[in-house]
């Protein structure tokens, strides 16, 4: 019991500074075929701190989770629009 209790307490200061992602939907433009998502997604899992990528063809949206001490949606829609895609963050 005294285990659990010590490694409950040691524990604590870490889940402390443990970040809740954000998630954001952006709305891609010139997704014309099935073959886009893939370039999209693969974009933006480049971006330093993203850790989840959903695309969706037939909304034409991007849902990503990412740390926000490390990215911002700037750095989401530019990634999108080097890849050749623009994007806008939906509100």
């Amino acid at each position: 019991m005294r285990r659990l209790l010590f490694a409950l307490l040691a524990a604590a200061p870490f889940a402390a500074l443990a970040v809740t992602p954000n998630t954001v939907t952006l709305a891609v433009q010139n997704m014309t075929c099935p073959v886009c998502p893939i370039t999209v997604k693969k974009a933006l899992e480049k971006v330093s701190g993203v850790s989840a990528v959903k695309v969706d063809f037939d909304k034409k949206t991007a849902t990503v989770t990412y740390d926000v001490d490390q990215a911002q949606p700037e750095a989401l829609t530019k990634a999108t629009a080097n890849a050749g895609y623009p994007s806008t963050v939906q509100k």
